[in-house]
């Protein structure tokens, strides 16, 4: 019989790579799932990405998901947002001064007018 290094999931017919270890803590009626575990243990099931993504606790349990923070991170509607303003920022017109020239971001006066992302900076002997 040959035995394969990559540990596999848990649930009955899934021949998946296990990814998650899920453990249960009966006395706080909480299912702890996180990252594969280092060891196999007897008491803990091994899931795969789609299982585990899935799983649910019998009715008056809490799942509590442990981040792996090797794993990337899913953006979240803050960090779509921020984006988007980013974005917006970015395509804003340079502002004027009163004089009618542009002024730059800094308020740096040896910086003179932008082209987009560029700027020009004037020489100090002028």
């Amino acid at each position: 019989m040959v035995v394969s290094p990559v540990r596999r999931c848990s649930r009955t017919a899934c021949g998946r790579p296990a990814v998650a270890t899920l453990t249960y803590v009966y006395a706080d009626s909480t299912a702890v799932l996180g990252p594969l575990a280092t060891y196999a243990e007897p008491h803990c099931y091994d899931l795969c990405a789609e299982h585990s993504e899935r799983l649910t606790a019998p009715r008056g349990w809490e799942v509590v998901r442990l981040l792996d923070g090797s794993a990337p991170a899913r953006p979240t509607g803050d960090d779509l947002e921020a984006l988007a303003n980013a974005v917006r920022e970015a395509a804003r017109p340079p502002e004027r001064t009163t004089e009618g020239g542009s002024a730059g971001r800094s308020g740096d006066p040896l910086e003179g007018p932008r082209r987009g992302h560029l700027r020009v900076l004037r020489s100090p002997d002028n």
